[in-house]
């Protein structure tokens, strides 16, 4: 009998494929042996022990090029590279992790990308009377917002808890949705812009939803998107929010002008 086993057995032993024995020869992870006088290599006990090693390297995660140098290393060389692979390895492990609880806030919807202080808040709505589209709307709207504004956001719902415990402040935006129905030159339009505006400037916590971007130099752009965000205002929504703002305006509010092109 030759000594030694052929490539087919010597795969079978480590329990990897042929061609995996060969790709890790022509990586020069392991020398090919010598062949016998048939012409077939044949593997004996060294080249077996150093499939070994390469295979649990590759499985523990180490880049193959990185083996070679590795298994070629002394002690304490081989030590710290296997350090600095477990390294790399918790911090793949920690990204992993980050990527499955990405994927359970997604299986929770509201929780993918906004809070669950966010998210309980749109809960609540339906009992408020409000519809289905304008949970929807309002759910876009605070995305964005954390999006655009992140260090405003926490204070911003702060803000809509304060406006959903007031009573009036809820019928005026129930008002504000219907309003898209009505003609623009309806004039519950103007009395509801004088309403909302008034009730607006008689709660300085209320207002400062309106005020709180502009500390920002770039207040203009961000307001304009999360305020713009959604379905495009009707003749009657677009000249109630202008009168709104207009309202805010005169009593000395600093509110954004905004470019609805």
């Amino acid at each position: 009998m030759e000594n030694g086993v052929t490539i087919g057995q010597a795969a079978t032993f480590v329990g990897v494929t042929v061609k995996t024995v060969r790709h890790y020869h022509k990586l020069g992870l392991v020398k090919e042996p010598g062949r016998d006088r048939s012409g077939y290599r044949r593997y004996g006990s060294e080249d077996l022990l150093r499939l070994v090693q390469v295979r649990a390297l590759a499985e523990a995660g180490v880049p193959l090029a990185e083996i070679a140098p590795m298994l070629d290393a002394d002690a304490d060389r081989f030590a710290a590279a296997l350090a600095d692979v477990e390294r790399q390895l918790t911090g793949r492990i920690e990204e992993l992790i980050r990527r499955r609880d990405t994927l359970h806030r997604l299986a929770d919807g509201d929780r993918a990308l906004l809070p669950d202080r966010a998210a309980a808040l749109l809960e609540q709505m339906p009992d408020l009377g409000f519809t289905a589209d304008e949970v929807a709307a309002t759910r876009e709207g605070w995305v964005l917002a954390k999006a655009l504004v992140p260090e405003g956001f926490d204070d911003y719902l702060t803000h809509f808890e304060h406006a959903v415990r007031d009573p009036r402040l809820v019928a005026l935006t129930r008002s504000a949705a219907e309003a898209r129905t009505w003609e623009p030159d309806d004039p519950r339009i103007e009395e509801l812009a004088t309403a909302a505006a008034e009730h607006y400037l008689a709660d300085p916590a209320l207002l400062s939803t309106v005020t709180a971007l502009q500390a920002r130099t770039d207040a203009t752009a961000r307001y304009t998107l999360i305020a713009r965000h959604g379905e495009e205002p009707t003749a009657a929504t677009a000249r109630l929010t202008a009168l709104f703002e207009s309202r805010l305006r005169a009593a000395g509010v600093r509110v954004p002008v905004l470019d609805l092109h």
